[in-house]
């Protein structure tokens, strides 16, 4: 199983950027799925999620700037950002809790994608 993100780029505060992470491989299904971010020199963290009921929590600092989506059918999700501001700058991870066999579940990650707010 892979998980591959897409859409990290340099943008001005203020703007917006979408990632995009896909799931691939040996698939039996797709519990939670959700974005991470790391900073230099800080802790990861947990930016938002979605179960594959429909369900999303988001990090108090991304509230009403972010909305995290989820296509199903194509084992994908996806991060709007608006308003971007500088502290947002980070290595975004895609994150899922796949079941690859109706037994075996696991955690798996995506390689990041750097995001960079700054004028």
């Amino acid at each position: 199983v892979q998980l591959l993100e897409s859409g990290g780029a340099l943008v001005q505060p203020g703007g917006s950027l979408r990632l995009s992470c896909a799931a691939s491989g040996s698939i039996f299904s797709i519990n939670a799925m959700g974005w991470y971010r790391q900073a230099p020199g800080k802790q990861r963290e947990l930016v938002a999620a979605a179960s594959n009921g429909g369900s999303t929590n988001y990090a108090d600092s991304v509230k009403g700037r972010f909305t995290i989506s989820r296509d199903n059918a194509k084992s994908m999700v996806y991060l709007q950002m608006n308003s971007l501001k500088p502290e947002d700058t980070a290595v975004y991870y895609c994150n899922a809790d796949i079941w690859t066999t109706r037994w075996l579940n696991s955690d798996y990650w995506g390689q990041g994608t750097q995001v960079t707010v700054s004028s």
